[in-house]
């Protein structure tokens, strides 16, 4: 089996991170997009799991999902919010042999607020505001950091295939 790569696209609402992950994965021999927001929305339906449950119960099964299409020779990209996940999500998958890349996408909070209510979900300005503050100011996500602001998602998608700054190492 030849390495394969996981590219771990991170980010709030608005910063363009289902867009740039949809177009990577496409852009990507033989790959697969694991979308975080589809696993976590499973739990919308009649179960009782709090917060907290429900987000860990998601991360343990993108692992295993991701793993699998791993032993199964396919690359893989992840749309999900990384908040605390980062080193706890390479270890589970660092006997494999994988390069992974961690991306964080921002952009101008001007531009994620506009983002967002062009889709009409003005509940998640919010939240989507405190995650890009959080996300940015993290020390470990400076490296892996992309303003979206004035890039294309074809120029963001060329940056993270072709940069190795974006490469996680132990």
């Amino acid at each position: 089996m030849s390495e394969r790569f996981i590219f771990l696209v991170s980010g709030p609402i608005g910063v363009g991170k289902s867009t740039t992950s949809k177009k990577l994965a496409q852009k990507i021999h033989n790959c697969v997009l694991l979308e975080g927001d589809a696993i976590l929305d499973m739990f919308d339906y009649g179960t009782e799991a709090s917060w907290e449950k429900r987000l860990r119960l998601t991360w343990k099964h993108i692992v295993s999902l991701t793993r699998g299409f791993i032993e199964d020779d396919f690359n893989v990209v992840i749309d999900f919010v990384v908040e605390d996940e980062l080193e706890w999500f390479y270890h589970n998958l660092s006997d494999l042999q994988i390069t992974m890349k961690y991306i964080v996408l921002t952009a101008e909070e001007e531009n994620v607020i506009e983002r967002i209510r062009i889709r009409g979900d003005i509940p998640s300005i919010e939240r989507s505001l405190f995650l890009l503050n959080k996300l940015r100011s993290n020390p470990l996500n400076q490296p892996f950091l992309i303003d979206t602001t004035f890039r294309q998602t074809a120029e963001i998608v060329e940056l993270i295939i072709n940069d190795p700054r974006f490469i996680v190492t132990p």
